[in-house]
């Protein structure tokens, strides 16, 4: 997670080792708590399929949550079910599906209709028991993006790299802390960014698609500089597809507003489209192969500045 004391800079050489030992720390903790879990990575990914049929049907029964199931959308905690639960109509695909057996925890991404409005769905659930305890959704459709807004794309003619979906063979797998060491290499990259690439490496033709829209140029467009307004990246890594070497994060891009013109890496000198505090929340899936990121997958939406997820311990 990053701090409001890195709020004006980047982070030290001796910072980003810490923080990688500590993402490594919690995820062997993670790994060994859901070492006694019953659900394998076909389970997990039955059970999202179930999901997807119950909250496509309205009907929480035909998948099988808890009796108590603790449900936020768009980092707000609501009664289950709630929100797009009772106004979805359509999700038409194509569909993909992250799980993650050591934790017993299985993420979706999806497009989706609420009657004649197109949107982008990310989910994260966790099972215990058997049963559907947690339920994570990040919502974006153009009705709930303010400018300047978040890229979203269009449901017709989406798909998502064929990279993405992929069962990597297990020699050339990399340990989860070391996913998880990529996905912080490209969110410490994203704050602040100057043009260095920050712990982790792009393939050359790698892809991003933040809801449903699709970007081409990861790696050329983090060395010109474009994003320097991006003040703080907080984040948290909360689901690891070892499978198909995918690491989740959640988490939120502030900024601040103050930065208005600004010079890339060429001296070309550009206006930041960032005029007053906002963030946008998101769930965020980063693929690897070969050492390095070669797809992205997101979920964004627009936030009220500094908004702390409930599911974030640290209260930050």
């Amino acid at each position: 997670m990053t701090s409001r004391k890195d709020a004006s800079g980047g982070a030290s050489r001796k910072q980003v080792v810490v923080k990688g030992l500590l993402a490594a720390i919690m995820l062997a903790a993670s790994t060994v708590a859901g070492a006694a879990g019953s659900c394998d990575k076909a389970c997990l990914e039955g059970i999202a399929d179930q999901y997807r049929a119950a909250y496509l049907a309205h009907d929480p029964s035909k998948a099988p949550f808890a009796a108590h199931v603790r449900y936020t959308e768009n980092n707000v905690e609501m009664p289950f079910p709630d929100g797009t639960w009772d106004t979805v109509t359509e999700m038409p695909g194509p569909v993909l599906t992250l799980s993650d057996p050591a934790t017993e925890q299985a993420a979706i991404f999806a497009p989706i209709r609420q009657r004649e409005v197109p949107g982008f769905l990310s989910v994260r659930f966790k099972v215990s028991g058997g049963k559907i305890t947690e339920v994570e959704h990040i919502i974006s459709t153009a009705r709930n993006l303010s400018s300047p807004p978040t890229p979203i794309g269009k449901i017709e003619g989406f798909a998502y790299d064929p990279t993405v979906d992929r069962v990597e063979p297990a020699a050339k797998r990399l340990t989860r802390a070391e996913l998880a060491a990529h996905a912080n290499g490209y969110f410490d990259t994203l704050q602040h960014n100057d043009g260095e690439i920050r712990g982790t490496c792009f393939h050359e033709h790698a892809t991003r698609r933040e809801n449903m829209m699709m970007f081409n140029d990861i790696k050329q467009g983090f060395e010109s500089g474009r994003y320097l307004f991006n003040n703080r990246v907080r984040r948290e890594i909360v689901l690891v597809d070892e499978a198909r070497q995918i690491a989740l994060g959640r988490g939120f891009i502030d900024h601040k507003g103050v930065l208005d013109t600004y010079k890339l890496t060429d001296g070309t000198e550009t206006k930041s489209v960032f005029q007053e505090p906002q963030s946008w929340g998101l769930l965020e899936a980063f693929k690897v192969t070969d050492g390095c990121i070669a797809a992205v997958v997101a979920g964004f939406y627009q936030a009220p500045y500094y908004t702390v997820s409930p599911w974030t311990k640290e209260g930050r």
